[in-house]
């Protein structure tokens, strides 16, 4: 079935003009153009619109998505599976807020005793169920099923205080990269190494053992793996590439340090 530009468009639940945007950068073109110079679309484009949405609600940018769609390893049946499982982790994520929520509320009324510890604990279970179906079969393959399920277990005894330390250093460190990004700081800047030194303590908040070299193997993900560059690239890019090349170059000068507490000047 062919559509054209205004028929796609209520189909798709996007503009017109965001149809012709994407045409010009060249990532959705039509199937041909008529004489009269209206834009056309086939089933091979709708299908590719629909890629190109599906990434675009994960947040990636327009930029990435091209390069994805456009990869010689790209297949559809895998980019939907992916989308799949993201969604539903996203999904059990809010389920876990939502029931945190009323119990919550029912406590606030009397109606329901929670303790400190159920406060917490659908947060940190639902980072770890959406940590695991985004990344659980690359991390296992790399580290080991021990070496995860040891840091998940590590994540799920935090005390509150050692939850909210997590997710402040987590922030911190995003804040930092985007700064050090903008400003074209050095990675072999002191600025740079306080930003390694923090992402290793982040790392060892959920870690037994600590080591730079599987420091550096964390930072290779980065870069090398499409979900981790869109995770830290998601408002800055670059901010991946960055903290990949500073890790990978202050470790080094970390060796025979690796096990002992390194504190931030």
């Amino acid at each position: 079935m062919r559509y054209g530009i205004r028929e796609l468009s209520e189909l798709a639940g996007v503009s017109a003009r965001t149809l012709r945007y994407y045409d010009e950068i060249g990532l959705l073109k039509p199937l041909y153009v008529s004489e009269a110079g209206y834009r056309f679309y086939g089933e091979q484009e709708v299908e590719r619109l629909q890629q190109i949405l599906f990434y675009r609600e994960r947040g990636f940018c327009l930029k990435q998505i091209r390069e994805i769609l456009e990869g010689e390893n790209f297949n559809v049946e895998q980019a939907l599976k992916e989308h799949l499982a993201e969604l539903e982790a996203r999904r059990e994520h809010i389920d876990a807020l939502i029931r945190t929520v009323r119990q919550t509320i029912l406590s606030k009324k009397g109606e329901y005793e929670m303790s400190d510890k159920e406060r917490f604990e659908a947060l940190k279970e639902a980072a770890i169920k959406e940590n695991e179906t985004r990344y659980g079969a690359e991390i296992r393959a790399k580290y080991g099923e021990s070496c995860v399920e040891s840091s998940n277990q590590k994540l799920k005894n935090m005390s509150e205080e050692e939850w909210e330390q997590f997710k402040a250093l987590e922030e911190q460190i995003l804040e930092q990269l985007k700064s050090h990004v903008t400003a074209n700081i050095s990675f072999k800047s002191e600025k740079a190494k306080e930003l390694v030194l923090l992402h290793k303590k982040w790392l060892c908040m959920t870690w037994n053992r600590y080591s730079a070299e599987a420091h550096r193997g964390v930072a290779s993900m980065y870069t090398a793996d499409e979900r981790f560059r869109q995770y830290y690239d998601s408002e800055v890019p670059g901010c991946a590439e960055f903290l990949k090349q500073a890790i990978e170059y202050w470790t080094l000068l970390f060796t025979g340090q690796e096990c002992a507490e390194l504190r931030i000047p």
